[in-house]
């Protein structure tokens, strides 16, 4: 009989669920969707058309027309109305056919699926529930205050598709130890906290090259450090990390949105930007080029985690030491979002609060970073030329 002690750990993969997440989901900038012309977006297994009204609203519907099946956003804008490339259906944002051109009259039954939409500091957001249900009032995307007032850089951006599900990026909240291995940090505070449609990571760190010098560092300071981070979900999908970083004297406050939205049950598009607070000594030029550049930075550390995605298999599973986080507390949270909402239970919604002691991570990575910059020295020094 196999022991505990020696019994092998088999990985439970499991398979994604079919359905998608319930809540509101960002597609893109207003700027790159306000041209005059219909846009497609792959999304939700299916496919979308995105266009701006002669009025200035955002619409959004199925794809598809519901006459022969020809793709609206291959069609054009008229007015306010997409029109199809196939018959020139002319469709309304509220999924009702306004027009047949050829025809007396639109047969009544001409409706699609319209999408609510929602835009907050020029970013579009569509809401998705498998019920059908509206958003409660409750649920809504913050913005960011001072945004509309231009106090602001306009908005850096990036996207990539991930061919994996959505809870892979999830996973990141509680995950502590992947800032040292992956993005080349080093946390010395690290807490989370769940409640509601809400899930939160509190952390503070410095980077590699700080810690390398050798100097004291403070463990389980939240303020004060090289890097601040306040990173809320709103709902499933949408990240607003509130950021603190200190170059030399100067403190740069920047938010940087993570955010993704369903292809198919196994893929996804990932969203990221980043606008910087203005520093008044800067000119305008100078603060949007301070903004490219640290978003590029950060987008350097989202390719890592995407090779990671890329290459590891679904683990349902997961093996835990204690440092790891709740990872198990952060699915149960997640799960809200893909059942019914009458399916909602507490466990999934209560207030829970999780905080990781760092000591034993950063004692052993910075004596790690220290022994690695020695030894780089000294190799360095063994190659340079002998004085003559």
């Amino acid at each position: 009989m196999t022991s505990p002690d020696t019994a092998v750990r088999t990985i439970e993969a499991g398979t994604p669920p079919e359905r998608f997440a319930r809540g509101w989901h960002l597609l893109g900038l207003t700027r790159d969707l306000a041209d005059g012309t219909p846009h497609g977006i792959e999304a939700f297994g299916t496919k979308l058309v995105v266009w701006q009204t002669g009025g200035g609203e955002f619409k959004v519907l199925d794809a598809y027309c519901r006459h022969m099946g020809g793709d609206l956003s291959q069609g054009t804008v008229e007015g306010d109305v997409v029109a199809c490339p196939f018959h020139s259906w002319r469709w309304g944002g509220d999924g009702k056919c306004q027009e047949i051109p050829y025809a007396r009259r639109v047969p009544p039954r001409a409706r699609t699926r319209a999408w609510t939409t929602s835009v907050v500091d020029d970013q579009l957001f569509v809401w998705h529930d498998p019920e059908g249900n509206p958003p409660p009032e409750d649920v809504v995307i913050p913005a960011i205050p001072g945004y509309a007032d231009g106090e602001w850089t306009s908005w850096v951006w990036d996207s990539t598709t991930v061919d994996s599900h959505c809870r892979e990026i999830i996973d990141n909240m509680v995950d502590m130890a992947h800032f040292y291995y992956i993005h080349k940090g080093l946390p010395t505070y690290f807490k989370n906290v769940f409640e509601g449609h809400v899930c939160t990571q509190y952390y503070s760190g410095t980077t590699h090259e700080i810690a390398a010098q050798g100097l004291p560092i403070d463990i389980g300071v939240y303020e004060d450090q090289q890097t601040v981070s306040d990173a809320t979900y709103w709902g499933p999908s949408y990240l607003v990390d509130k950021l603190w970083t200190k170059y030399g004297d100067m403190v740069f406050e920047t938010v940087l949105i993570t955010c993704h939205y369903p292809v198919t049950s196994s893929s996804f598009v990932l969203n990221y930007g980043m606008v910087m607070k203005k520093k008044p000594e800067f000119d305008d030029a100078t603060n949007e080029m301070i903004a490219g550049k640290m978003l590029a930075m950060i987008g350097e550390g989202f390719l890592e985690d995407v090779k990671i995605w890329k290459s590891k298999t679904r683990i349902d599973n997961p093996l835990l030491c204690e440092e790891d986080g709740p990872v198990y507390q952060l699915r149960r949270w997640y799960e809200q979002f893909y059942v019914d909402i009458a399916d909602v239970t507490p466990e999934m919604t209560q207030r829970f609060e999780f905080e990781i002691d760092t000591t034993k991570a950063v004692d052993f990575w910075q004596k790690e970073l220290v022994e690695k910059a020695a030894a780089a020295q000294a190799a360095a020094q063994a190659v340079e030329p002998s004085p003559a």
